[in-house]
């Protein structure tokens, strides 16, 4: 397809923006995604370490874009989907335990384990057929704007025009610098270790979390058995556990883990990303608005960042659908100061709780041991409270 100006343009190809660019075709918008690099092809054999707990409204919102069914294999293609139907999370040196499941909810599952590769493969197979343009391998380099659109131009020399930007290009957005957005925000001194293992006793298709002094560590059920581990600790420790061989790896996940599920065997390779809160002052500026990880970063121990950042995605498709339908101007800037009011609302809600329940649980202060033991405790005694805290995270 060839346009000389478009309605939107979409910097980023990762989840978010591929979600948004279909999410906009769909609703009869021009859509043109610019991309640095086209994704490899989702592969059966080499699991992907980034893996999501992916809630129920997102499922639905690909599925409204035409893109779960192949991410849930119902097209006949090979695909790899874990649901979990039972969460489990305690802590370490507080005591006090928060079990859930799914009955509880009246739903099989609360979600669904998913790979970053296997979504976002999905998500680019649809384009085409869904009319997005693709500019790709190109990077934004340079932005104008006025009250009517936008111009990018490209680092291949070509230029776009459109009537809005969306910025989900990455925590490191060049296009959220560009339209003179700042950040605000610290590192938590933490990575994350990702990988994959095998247990002795089966992961019952539960999530489960322990909060450990350094950091939480997550066994999240995955295919045939084998479980994603996240393991957030303090950086030089993680940069140990990298260099530990499988044996030692293992050991240590069981000694961390408590042995809630016996021995533990590494089967993939190990990484680790660094951990930080970050969260864009405005969430728009003129006609580039902010998606995802370009909007907002918050810590892993609810694997809530590509939730959220879809949710940014279905409130910018509901509030331009509402347009459409009553014929009105989808692109004023109320509108779109709207939506980034609420998305920045929600996302800093979301990213402040997180970090105080890593500082709460990662502290050694008797008072917050104290404290986090008994929440625990009274949060799985009172089933309203569980139900709410669950429902939410599970987009119901």
């Amino acid at each position: 397809m060839s346009r000389g100006r478009f309605d939107v343009a979409v910097a980023g190809g990762g989840v978010v923006g591929a979600a948004a660019a279909l999410a906009l075709a769909r609703l009869g918008l021009s859509v043109v995604l610019v991309e640095g690099r086209a994704p490899p092809p989702w592969s059966r054999d080499r699991p992907d370490l980034r893996v999501f707990a992916f809630a129920h409204d997102n499922a639905a919102l690909l599925d409204s874009i035409g893109a779960w069914a192949g991410i849930a294999g119902r097209d006949g293609r090979p695909n790899r989907l874990q649901p979990y139907r039972m969460m489990r999370v305690w802590d370490a040196a507080g005591g006090g335990e928060l079990a859930f499941d799914a009955d509880r909810v009246g739903r099989p599952e609360l979600g669904w384990i998913v790979e970053n590769a296997l979504l976002v493969d999905r998500l680019w197979a649809c384009l085409a057929e869904a009319g997005v343009a693709l500019r790709c391998p190109a990077r934004v380099e340079a932005l104008e704007q006025d009250a009517a659109g936008v111009r990018l131009r490209l680092d291949d020399g070509r230029a776009v025009a459109a009537r809005i930007a969306l910025a989900a290009d990455g925590a490191g957005s060049t296009l959220r610098a560009l339209a003179g957005i700042g950040v605000e925000g610290h590192g938590y001194g933490q990575s994350g270790v990702v990988g994959y293992v095998r247990t002795a006793i089966g992961h019952g298709d539960t999530a489960w979390q322990r909060f450990l002094p350094g950091g939480p560590l997550a066994f999240l059920p995955f295919e045939g058995g084998a479980c994603s581990i996240v393991w957030s600790l303090p950086t030089d420790e993680a940069e140990a556990a990298l260099a530990m061989d499988d044996r030692g790896f293992g050991h240590a996940l069981e000694r961390a883990f408590d042995r809630r599920l016996g021995s533990v065997e590494p089967c993939s390779a190990r990484a680790a990303f660094p951990l930080r809160l970050q969260l864009a002052q405005r969430f728009a500026a003129g006609r580039v608005l902010l998606l995802g990880d370009a909007a907002h970063v918050m810590h892993p121990l609810a694997g809530q960042g590509v939730n959220i950042g879809l949710r940014d995605v279905a409130a910018l498709r509901d509030s331009i659908a509402s347009a459409l339908e009553r014929r009105q101007a989808w692109d004023t800037p109320q509108r779109i100061g709207r939506w980034a009011r609420l998305r920045r609302s929600e996302s800093t809600l979301a990213a402040r709780a997180f970090d105080v329940i890593n500082r709460v649980y990662t502290s050694e202060a008797p008072p917050a041991v104290l404290l986090r033991g008994h929440a625990l405790g009274l949060a799985g005694r009172l089933p309203p409270v569980a139900g709410a805290l669950w429902r939410r995270a599970a987009g119901l």
